[in-house]
């Protein structure tokens, strides 16, 4: 059935009030998609949402032959599977003009060698990311579904590279993203606003790793040490000195203060992961704390690493026995630590008086389809924590893994898991 035709019978039934679609009219899952439901941010949830964890792939696999080929069938399975909110990364670098003013409407992906990719693009493609929020965005409203947007600010291969290096490009492309979802009134089903993924480390803003990277220290230990083998870059984390640390909490909180000035009315925050430490954050102008930890950031499950470079020369069936091995010996002080974890992060929500929650988690970071893995492991975590995550009351959005696209069809396809653990979160 075509889309178009779909569409018409779907508002037929709404006009006759009865809706016939299966596995949809038990979960009351569709809404009309010409009501407005009114903007509501993350903070003034009354019950936490079931946020799949989505990227980039759904722009970047919306092709023939892509997963997101066709958005109404995999927003309504996402809807049929329990969720009630997504994660998208809003493509802000590419929706924004260039240096030069000039607004840019398609840009070219280009896939670099054949190893399988998790997320993203798997072909080389073409993609138009005004058009595409413009048609994806009412279409989460349609199946009752709130949307976060987020950003990695990658170049994802194309010849784009001037908004990367700008001193105010992360703020100029959210501003004229903002801009444009406002005029075309696509902004009504926003919960809150991830202004850059996992800072200050896991991105592609090269402006502020720059800077990052010059009061490491860094150059002068070359100088020193001429004879010393060093990378160019350092990842700043746990061990930022007070120089980073004082630079990238001005730079976030500066960067929200100044959007709230132009756009009202959002909860913006930037995300973290666990390699950041919650002390060293200064959260005053966040509207939600959003903190991914996994068992795999524990640093003592193995093979972890393994399966995330995808090596298919490596004997995946001993990498999974000797992981499976090693969670049933140290399950109990496993689950221990990440109870610990989530205490910490429900503390320092409420210190600051915001909520919480995690777009991204909780067993391994990286998994992937292959007949010599199994997705036991991913669900069995996923339903551990997310019961340790409901045990505190301003936990109010909640994934159930890293791996809620279609592309994983090994955890996808299990629509009665998804269903189950989706309405533990919601509950």
């Amino acid at each position: 059935m075509s889309v178009n035709r779909r569409d018409f019978i779907i508002k037929s039934a709404l006009a006759a009030g009865s809706l016939a679609l299966p596995g949809q009219l038990q979960a009351g899952i569709l809404t009309d998609q010409y009501k407005r439901t009114g903007r509501i941010k993350v903070s003034e949830l009354k019950k936490p949402v079931a946020i799949a964890m989505w990227d980039f792939s759904w722009i970047l696999r919306h092709h023939r032959y892509g997963e997101f080929e066709n958005w109404d069938f995999v927003l309504e399975g996402l809807a049929e599977r329990g969720y009630n909110a997504v994660r998208i990364d809003a493509m802000p670098q590419f929706v924004a003009a260039d240096t030069d003013g000039r607004i840019q409407q398609e840009f070219r992906a280009v896939k670099n060698g054949w190893q399988p990719s998790l997320w993203g693009n798997d072909y080389t493609m073409s993609f138009r990311p005004r058009e595409a929020l413009q048609e994806f965005l009412p279409k989460c409203s349609k199946y009752g579904i709130k949307v976060g947007l987020a950003s990695w600010f990658l170049r994802h291969g194309t010849e784009r590279k001037d908004i990367f290096l700008e001193e105010n490009g992360l703020y100029r492309s959210w501003n004229e993203t903002l801009t444009f979802l406002e005029q075309n009134e696509l902004l009504d089903n926003v919960i809150y606003i991830d202004l850059l993924n996992e800072y200050p480390n896991w991105h592609g803003y090269d402006w502020l790793k720059k800077n990052m990277n010059r009061l490491s220290g860094l150059d002068q230990y070359k100088l020193d040490n001429p004879e010393a083998n060093v990378p160019d870059q350092i990842i700043s984390g746990k061990n930022a000195n007070r120089q980073q640390q004082d630079f990238y909490n001005a730079f976030a909180v500066n960067l929200i203060r100044d959007l709230k000035k132009v756009h009202p009315g959002f909860d913006y925050y930037v995300s973290l992961d666990s390699s950041m430490e919650l002390e060293r954050m200064d959260m005053s102008e966040f509207g939600a704390l959003d903190y991914h930890i996994w068992f795999h950031h524990n640093g003592k499950v193995p093979g972890l690493d393994k399966v995330g470079a995808r090596d298919q020369t490596l004997d995946y069936r001993n990498i999974y026995s000797d992981l499976q091995a090693y969670w049933k010996e140290n399950r109990d002080s496993l689950i221990s630590w990440m109870n610990g974890r989530l205490d910490d992060i429900s503390s320092s929500a409420a210190k600051n008086r915001i909520v919480c929650g995690n777009t991204e988690g909780w067993g391994p970071i990286s998994w992937f389809d292959h007949p010599e893995l199994d997705w036991g492991w991913v669900k069995e975590s996923a339903e551990i924590c997310v019961d340790l995550a409901r045990q505190h009351n301003n936990y109010k959005f909640i994934c159930t893994s890293n791996f809620t696209h279609p592309q994983f069809r090994g955890i996808w396809d299990d629509i009665k898991w998804h269903r189950n653990i989706t309405s533990r979160i919601k509950a």
